[in-house]
């Protein structure tokens, strides 16, 4: 996993004192931002931890050859001085040739942290070779790991049911999914089981992606479209997509027969269909034409 990879660099402490941090989900460059704060003593933190917001650079007095000036400059106390610099692909080239001409001769008393939105674009990581490059991105299949781990942090343990419910009702969203974990750590038992959490997930819903399958599966129509008005209220159509992903996924795990998994294959085309009309917009109702299709399939099953 490439956020492990991180955190195994961030348990040494930063061995490697420049590094790019690259990443298309804005909540892991916040996470990463906080472990990375947790290295700095309390009481060395005004001195020797300075984020910027490169996005600002064009909008205030701030320019990058101050903030050279900084990473330059001896830290406070015995410590070092740890300079992050945030939304970093928004550098100019020119800003990009300074940063490797810094590289060069960087002091070993900082640690230099570029967050760094999206995928490296070539001429950045060509410039950019002294920084050590981690993608942070978690795939699909990672969650439940990173879950496990982020609940071991905060002192618990998630069962694997647990973890399935979690992702299967909320979904992908990594944000969601945290937020959801902190209320799971509020419950005061340090192993949480799926009916434990049942209850208290996102406002205590009557229903979620479980039961929007099982009505599917049941051939159901209106039992479908029943619980997906509910649905629709707290939910948005791409986290419900991931969360009906994630749940067919765990079908497509089990023993199946040739005809089942031709079945999946047709689910998952119209899965990706409707992710591919969510994103461009390509049909005014993605959702409710992916509930249609999901029923015919089922029906022919």
């Amino acid at each position: 996993m490439s956020y492990r990879a991180f955190l195994d660099e961030a348990a040494k402490g930063l061995p490697s004192r420049n590094y790019l941090l690259s990443s298309s989900e804005p909540f892991l460059h916040s996470e990463a931002a906080a472990v990375i704060k947790a290295l700095v003593p309390d009481a060395e933190r005004d001195f020797n931890l300075q984020v910027y917001d490169l996005l600002n650079l064009k909008d205030s007095s701030l320019t990058l050859d101050q903030i050279l000036d900084e990473l330059n400059t001896v830290p406070f106390f015995s410590g070092k001085k740890h300079v992050l610099m945030d939304n970093s692909h928004k550098l100019l080239k020119k800003d990009l040739q300074k940063l490797e001409r810094y590289l060069q001769h960087p002091p070993e008393s900082t640690v230099l942290v570029l967050m760094y939105e999206g995928a490296v674009k070539k001429e950045a990581k060509e410039l950019l070779k002294g920084l050590k490059q981690i993608s942070l991105d978690i795939k699909e299949d990672e969650i439940p790991v990173w879950l496990k781990a982020k609940a071991e942090g905060r002192g618990i343990q998630l069962s694997r049911e647990a973890i399935d419910y979690l992702i299967g009702t909320i979904g992908s969203d990594l944000g969601l999914l945290s937020s959801e974990l902190e209320k799971c750590s509020l419950i005061g038992k340090p192993q949480v089981e799926k009916e434990d959490i049942a209850g208290i997930i996102e406002g205590k819903r009557s229903y979620n992606a479980f039961a929007l399958i099982d009505a599917i599966r049941a051939r159901d129509r209106d039992a479908v479209f029943r619980i997906y008005r509910i649905l629709r209220e707290t939910e948005e159509p791409y986290s419900l997509l991931g969360a009906l992903n994630w749940q067919y996924s765990r079908f497509v795990a089990e023993k199946n027969s040739p005809q089942d998994r031709r079945y999946y294959c047709e689910v998952f085309r119209e899965l990706n269909r409707a992710d591919r009309d969510i994103k461009s917009s390509g049909s005014p109702y993605p959702m409710e034409l992916l509930l249609v299709k999901l029923l015919q399939l089922s029906r022919r099953r």
